[in-house]
């Protein structure tokens, strides 16, 4: 057998292979965060407008694992031209809670009951690192390592009246985001409602991944710890200060790294840490190791770029304290140990009492995308609804791609054909759920017989 020579077409592209397959690793978080600021500009806004949902959101909303429970709340800054200030209201009336994030997607700040400003509201100033000025009187600063970012908040209604859903969306619109430079007399605010409209936030795992890449290496000041990869990524065209245009072979070679790294992803986000002993519902091991280092991923001795690359591919808008005012398990496995398949039926038992104070959510994501499964019908069953209960208060959700006869309340919509998982999350996650003293049983795989014999 002939060892190829270290200066053959065949080791350059070898090496080519690799280091693009860690690029992608590497730049998972940034990716992310500018599909979501290109989505955000293609809505028409500009920096400085608030989007919102004035309803739960449906499949429209292609963002990482969100819910259809809360109306969110989403805007992009950059602070390329000075701080910017953002005037977050009280929560009275309604929950408004949420997190500010840096272009890494590492959670600056937490905001609302739960976050720094404890629900009274407070002045936000985001400043970049080199912003040498004291904030102004009565503003708490924000100082972001990035140019570019972004927030994500939830305003949560007590329930779903009209009255309540009216309140909610009262905090919204008193949200202000603006220049510090514009201060003294701020532009008029534009809060842009995109209910029903698409937000496709969602990476694409193809050769434009690079080209995100490179449009965000190139806005970004260089970190120390990211020196050895921005060497890197000068093998593969991408370099800071200039266009990066690869050929047609470049292209190729790109797009076979990508898939595998998205096939890495994916793989990460089907295994985890069993969070009752022999069952399926599982904490991503990355999810903990997040929340020991508040979602930097950075350690004293080493910065972990594939367990941040598994979150950001299946999460964003994570919090910097986990567990304060929502808690999430994942489950991508059935009672016999099979991948979730969109072309079977399930049944989920949900015992009485849940442990959330304000209410629980069970929803299910396409496990390519780890978004909403496109045109789908019905993404999530939560504790607002009208749903049917058991005669004890417990409630079977049932998951396929047809709904049980007289079970549509309690049905979530799956594609045959795209495997799924799903996550089950508590707002106001009690202490039976910490102490372990209330469990969630796992998906049982029903025959569809058996699924239309439950109506």
């Amino acid at each position: 057998m002939t060892t190829p020579s270290l200066t053959s077409a065949h080791f350059a592209d070898r090496r080519l292979l690799s280091r693009a397959v860690e690029a992608a690793i590497w730049g998972m978080p940034i990716v992310s965060v500018d599909a979501m600021r290109q989505a955000f500009l293609k809505t028409g806004a500009t920096y400085g407008d608030i989007l919102y949902l004035s309803k739960p959101a449906d499949w429209r909303l292609q963002i990482a694992t969100p819910n259809s429970s809360s109306l969110y709340v989403y805007f992009n800054y950059n602070l390329k031209d000075g701080p910017v200030v953002l005037e977050f209201p009280a929560a009275v009336g309604a929950g408004l809670f949420g997190s500010i994030l840096d272009a890494w997607q590492v959670p600056i700040l937490d905001v609302g009951p739960q976050g720094r400003d404890r629900g009274k509201g407070a002045k936000y100033l985001l400043t970049p690192a080199d912003f040498k000025d004291d904030a102004p009187a009565g503003h708490v600063r924000v100082r972001s390592v990035t140019n570019n970012g972004y927030a994500a908040f939830r305003a949560i209604p007590t329930t779903r009246s009209d009255e309540d859903m009216a309140k909610a969306l009262g905090l919204i619109k008193q949200l202000r985001l603006y220049p510090l430079a514009q201060a003294a007399d701020p532009p008029q605010q534009k809060h842009i409602d995109i209910a029903g409209k698409l937000f496709d936030g969602i990476a694409k795992f193809d050769a434009s991944f690079y080209d995100s890449l490179a449009r965000m290496v190139n806005e970004e000041p260089v970190l120390v710890r990211d020196m050895v990869a921005m060497g890197q990524l000068r093998s593969l065209g991408i370099e800071k200060g200039k266009e990066f245009n690869p050929d047609e072979a470049t292209k190729t070679l790109l797009t076979t790294a990508v898939e595998e790294a998205h096939r890495l992803f994916m793989n990460a986000s089907v295994h985890g840490t069993p969070y009752w002993p022999g069952g399926k519902w599982t904490t991503p091991a990355f999810v903990s190791g997040g929340a020991k280092t508040a979602f930097t991923y950075q350690t004293e001795s080493y910065l972990d770029v594939d367990e941040r690359a598994s979150m950001y591919f299946i999460a964003c808008a994570l919090p910097k304290k986990l567990g304060a005012a929502t808690y999430y398990l994942s489950e991508a496995k059935d009672t016999a140990n099979a991948p979730l398949d969109g072309a079977k039926s399930y049944r989920l038992h949900v015992p009485p009492r849940v442990p959330a104070k304000q209410f629980w959510a069970v929803t299910v994501y396409e496990l390519e995308t780890a978004a909403f499964i496109r045109e789908s019908t019905n993404v999530e069953v939560n504790s607002y609804q009208d749903l049917q209960k058991n005669a004890d208060g417990s409630v079977d959700v049932f998951f396929a791609p047809k709904a049980p006869g007289g079970k549509e309340a309690n049905w979530i919509y799956t594609a045959p054909g795209k495997p799924w998982i799903t996550f089950f999350r508590f707002y106001g996650p009690g202490k039976a759920l910490f102490e372990k003293t209330w469990r969630l049983p796992d998906l049982e795989q029903i025959a569809a017989e058996e699924a239309e014999a439950a109506a």
